[in-house]
């Protein structure tokens, strides 16, 4: 009854491991009296027990490794901590399990080296604009790589680039000096522009107070052209009349009386605003004076 027990517990125990169970995105790497012998695809697989053993079991999914943080010299020999994560997946379990003891370790130190190599090109001014550039050619040496290795590299991010306190707090005060610069700039920028808003305003006063005085000038004179037109123009007339006047009947006559009587009217006035008066030699000689006065209407006249 025993020996049957335990001839049955056997049989169960050979059954269980002749079957293997491999989950999806699973492969497993089974050895035959120690040598490769297959890779174990996902689903129900049977193995030779005591013969066939599970030497390794590989996750075909994406894995993201993190590496970790390191000290890097930039090209301007300022020491910066720089981490990052890598994405690689295995592509030939095989080549995985035999072509290098941990596929992780080796590409994680890989990691690190490159990085290091691609910091050391660059200025630290840069290292922050490069990291596109920066992941492209980790990427591009890791897989290089390990395509013998049995895994795929697909891609790589740095996460951060930290440089030392002293860098930081000199980069802080650099920003502060441009951001200072630049508002003096600004602010230059607009007393210039004021300035010359001033000046175009004087210049625009100036040229406007000159078209004002020119134009008032202008006027000025064209209003004393035109008195003087109006006086010349009454004066011609009023000759006129008296010419037509002295060649009608009576009126040359007329207009010796006009002559004397003005001729009087004027020396009272000088007699009433001058105590000295200068008189003509033949004042007592009327006559005369208006006969020179006369002489004169007459050469209108004709």
């Amino acid at each position: 009854m025993i020996t049957t027990l335990i001839l049955v517990v056997l049989i169960i125990f050979v059954i269980m491991s002749m079957v293997k169970v491999v989950p999806q995105q699973t492969a497993y790497v089974v050895e035959r009296l120690g040598k490769f012998h297959a890779v174990l695809a996902p689903g129900i697989n049977f193995i030779i027990p005591f013969f066939d053993r599970l030497a390794y079991k590989h996750n075909l999914k994406e894995q993201a490794i993190d590496i970790p943080e390191q000290i890097c010299i930039t090209k301007d020999n300022v020491q910066v901590q720089v981490d990052g994560v890598l994405f690689l997946q295995v592509i030939d379990p095989k080549t995985a399990s035999y072509g290098v003891a941990n596929y992780i370790f080796a590409v994680t130190q890989l990691a690190q080296t490159t990085m290091r190599s691609e910091v050391g090109k660059i200025d630290l001014d840069k290292a922050f604009e490069e990291r596109t550039n920066i992941n492209r050619s980790v990427v591009n040496s890791i897989d290089e790589a390990a395509i013998g290795w049995g895994v795929k590299i697909l891609r790589y991010e740095v996460k951060n680039i930290t440089p030392p306190q002293s860098v930081l707090h000199a980069m802080e005060k650099q920003m502060q000096a441009e951001r200072e610069k630049r508002a003096r700039i600004l602010q230059s920028e607009g007393e210039k522009q004021a300035a010359i808003n001033v000046a175009e305003g004087q210049k625009q006063k100036v040229v406007l107070e000159s078209e004002a005085i020119q134009m008032r000038q202008v006027n000025e004179a064209n209003g004393q052209a035109e008195a003087i037109r109006a006086v010349a123009d009454a004066t011609a007339e009023a000759l006129t009349k008296v010419a037509h006047a002295t060649q009608m009947k009576g009126g040359y006559e007329a207009v010796q009386l006009r002559v004397a009587e003005q001729m009087v009217e004027q020396f009272g006035h000088l007699a009433k605003t001058n105590n000295t008066m200068i008189v003509p030699a033949n004042l007592s000689d009327i006559s005369s004076l208006v006969a020179s006065a006369m002489s004169v209407v007459k050469q209108q006249s004709k």
